[in-house]
């Protein structure tokens, strides 16, 4: 897989070419979009769409970063949660090898247990998650014994 760098320094595999980008995702990278307005359907969508374009250490830096900016941007920053953030992106990620050929409105219907936020539920307890160690880092799901 070649790697190469673009204008504006921006890296991009050259096996996976970008394509048009929805207005949603460009939004979301240039930080013009209001939290207030950030449903979780849109974290969603986001996520898949630059999974689509990047590879999952890529795509994660951006969707990470972009959401600290955009809870920063509105005094929120607390509310911002690594574990959480890279646990869904992770899960939409690994669904979409099981489908890569689905668009995002395909991968919502049959992925409808994303759409509810407490499906982290199935490897996190909510102790766990409520952690400091969950808000500021990826932390694994508990060990089970």
């Amino acid at each position: 897989m070649a790697w190469t760098l673009r204008p504006r320094t921006r890296i991009t595999c050259a096996s996976r070419p970008v394509t048009d980008s929805t207005p949603l995702l460009d939004a979301f990278l240039k930080h013009k979009l209001e939290l207030a307005h950030f449903r979780h359907v849109d974290h969603l969508r986001v996520g898949f769409e630059l999974l689509k374009r990047h590879d999952f250490l890529t795509a994660a830096s951006l969707f990470c970063n972009a959401l600290k900016t955009m809870t920063a941007s509105a005094g929120l920053g607390r509310v911002y949660h690594e574990t959480i953030s890279v646990a869904f992106l992770s899960l939409i990620a690994e669904r979409m090898q099981r489908d890569s050929d689905a668009d995002f409105a395909q991968f919502q219907e049959r992925n409808a247990d994303l759409l509810d936020k407490s499906v982290l539920k199935r490897w996190y307890s909510d102790e766990r998650l409520r952690s400091d160690a969950a808000r500021q880092t990826f932390v694994l799901p508990e060990a089970r014994t």
